[in-house]
C-alpha cells in the first residue's frame, strides 16, 4: 500500500468538526435537562395542586353512602315494613315479582339455612329493588337484633347474616327502697340483669326477704350491635349487702368448671335453691298453726307459700328424680322429687306441668318443671313449696343444708388474681340512690377486659 502524505490542512478540519459536535451534544444535553427540569416542575406543580384541592375537598361536609345489611341502599328503591298475621313469604314476595319457581327453589333448598314456617308476625323485613318493574332484588327478614336472613333473587341463593356484637364491661349499683325490681328499674336497669344477679347470688342471699336499705354492686358484660345496646352477657363479679352481712361473688371459668366463688374460694352454688321460683314473694310461711283461708279452720302449713303471676317458671331446686307427678283435690297439680336419702321437695298448685316431666325423669338444679297456679285448695296463683328431710316435713329455711363441693386447690391461685381484681372494681363502685350518689367515694378507671 503506497504511503499517502496527510496534509495539516485535511487534520484541523477534522478537528474542528469533532470540536463542533462536542458542543453540539452539549447543547442538546443541556436542553434535555432544562425540558426534564421544566416538566418536573410542572408535575410537582400538578400534584400540589391535587393536593391543595384535597384539602380544600375536605373543608366541606360530605354526605356518607348508607350502608345496611351490607349493600349501598342508595342504589336501591327501599320498601320497609313487618310480617302481617297469617302472611306467608309466597304472600309477599309476588307482590315484587318474584315467580313462583324461584321462591319454592328458595325455600326449598335453603331450608337449613331458613326455615320460611319460623317467619313471625310483627317482625321486620326489607326489600331492596334496582328496578321496580323488575323482579325484587333481595328479601332480607330480621327475626332478632344479632342476625338476618337474606333472599338474593339474582343469584337465587339464601344466606343468613350475624351482626358483628361488641361486648363492654359496665358497672351498675343501687340502694333497695321498696324492692330489687323497683330499684333496679329506677337505675336505668333491665330485668335481665336483675335476674343474673339473682342467679349469682341466689344461694346466699334469699332475695324474699330483702329490706329497705340492702345495697348492690355488679360488674357485667353488656352486648352492643351497631352501638345500640341489645343484652346482657355474664356477671363478672357481685356484690350484696343484707343487714350486716356482707355477700361477694366472683366469676371463675376454666376448662373444667364454671361458676360463682365466695372471697374464700367456696362455691357459691349450694345444694339447694334458697326457693323455687323467682321474682315472687312469700305469702305464707312454714306454721303449724296457720289459720286456713279456704277450710276457715287452724291446720299446720307444712310448706312455704311463693305467690307470682300464674304461668311463672317454677324450678326444681336442686338435682333429683320425679318420684310423682299427679293431682289431688287438696295439692291440685304437684310434683314431687327426691334428691338423695335424706331430702325430697314438692311442689303444689301448678297450673301444668313442663314438657317431659313424668315419674322417673331425672331433673337438674334450676330446671323447669311446671308453672305457677291455682290449682286444688288455693285463693290465688302461688307455689306451695314443702321439704321433706328424713321423711318429715320441715321448714327448708331453717335448714343447715350440705355444703357444696369446695374449689380443686391446684385453682384457687388463678381463682385470686381474679377475684383481687374484680374486688377492687366492686369496692371503688359508687351506690347510686335514684340516680344521686350517696356514698362519696372515687371510681377508679375500669382495668377490665371482657376476658379477665
Amino acid at each position: 500500500m503506497d504511503n499517502q502524505e496527510i496534509k495539516p490542512e485535511s487534520i484541523l478540519s477534522k478537528l474542528e468538526s469533532i470540536k463542533y459536535s462536542r458542543i453540539l451534544l452539549v447543547a442538546f444535553i443541556a436542553l434535555l435537562c432544562s425540558v426534564l427540569v421544566h416538566f418536573g416542575l410542572q408535575s410537582n406543580q400538578r400534584a400540589a395542586a391535587i393536593q391543595s384541592s384535597k384539602v380544600r375537598l375536605g373543608n366541606f361536609d360530605v354526605v356518607p353512602p348508607n350502608l345496611k345489611y351490607g349493600f349501598l341502599l342508595d342504589s336501591f328503591q327501599i320498601d320497609e315494613k313487618t310480617i302481617l298475621a297469617n302472611e306467608f313469604i309466597s304472600d309477599i314476595l309476588t307482590r315484587y315479582k318474584v315467580n313462583y319457581l324461584d321462591i319454592e327453589h328458595m325455600v326449598t333448598t335453603y331450608k337449613d339455612v331458613f326455615d320460611v314456617r319460623l317467619l313471625r308476625a310483627g317482625k321486620p323485613y326489607t326489600v331492596l329493588s334496582a328496578d321496580t318493574s323488575q323482579t325484587a332484588d333481595y328479601f332480607i327478614y330480621e327475626p332478632s337484633v344479632y342476625s338476618y336472613i337474606v333472599f338474593d333473587f339474582k343469584n337465587k341463593t339464601v344466606q343468613k347474616v350475624e351482626r358483628p356484637i361488641e361486648t363492654r364491661i359496665e358497672k351498675a349499683s343501687g340502694i333497695i327502697e321498696t324492692s330489687l325490681w323497683n330499684t333496679m328499674v329506677d337505675n336505668g336497669l333491665s330485668f335481665e340483669l336483675t335476674a343474673k344477679m339473682e342467679d349469682a347470688l341466689a344461694w346466699s342471699v334469699d332475695f324474699h326477704y330483702i329490706q329497705k336499705g340492702d345495697r348492690f354492686k355488679l360488674i357485667y358484660e353488656r352486648n352492643y350491635i351497631d352501638g345500640k345496646p341489645v343484652g346482657v352477657g355474664e356477671i363478672k363479679g357481685a356484690y350484696y349487702k343484707n343487714y350486716d352481712n356482707e355477700y361477694y361473688a366472683f366469676l371463675f371459668e376454666n376448662d373444667r368448671h364454671s361458676g360463682f366463688y365466695d372471697y374464700e374460694a367456696r362455691p357459691m352454688k349450694k345444694a339447694f335453691l334458697k326457693s323455687p321460683v323467682q321474682y315472687s314473694r312469700v305469702s305464707s310461711g312454714y306454721n303449724l298453726r296457720r289459720f286456713h283461708p279456704i277450710l276457715k279452720r287452724r291446720k299446720p302449713h307444712y310448706g312455704t307459700d311463693y305467690a307470682a303471676p300464674r304461668g311463672t317458671p317454677i324450678r326444681a331446686v336442686a338435682d333429683g328424680v320425679i318420684v310423682k307427678k299427679g293431682y289431688t283435690k287438696g295439692n291440685g297439680n304437684y310434683v314431687k322429687i327426691k334428691h338423695d336419702k335424706v331430702y325430697q321437695t314438692q311442689y303444689l298448685h301448678m297450673n301444668g306441668f313442663a314438657k317431659g316431666m313424668g315419674n322417673g325423669v331425672h331433673v337438674k338444679q334450676g330446671q323447669t318443671i311446671g308453672y305457677v297456679g291455682s290449682t286444688g285448695l288455693a285463693t290465688g296463683p302461688h307455689v306451695c313449696f314443702r321439704f321433706w328431710k328424713n321423711g318429715r316435713q320441715v321448714n327448708h329455711l331453717r335448714e343447715n343444708l350440705p355444703p357444696p363441693e369446695p374449689m380443686p386447690s391446684e385453682d384457687i391461685p388463678k381463682f385470686n388474681e381474679i377475684r383481687d381484681v374484680l374486688k377492687v372494681e366492686l369496692d371503688s363502685i359508687e351506690f347510686k340512690k335514684m340516680d344521686r350518689v350517696v356514698e362519696d367515694q372515687t371510681t377508679q378507671d375500669s382495668t377490665l377486659t371482657s376476658n379477665p
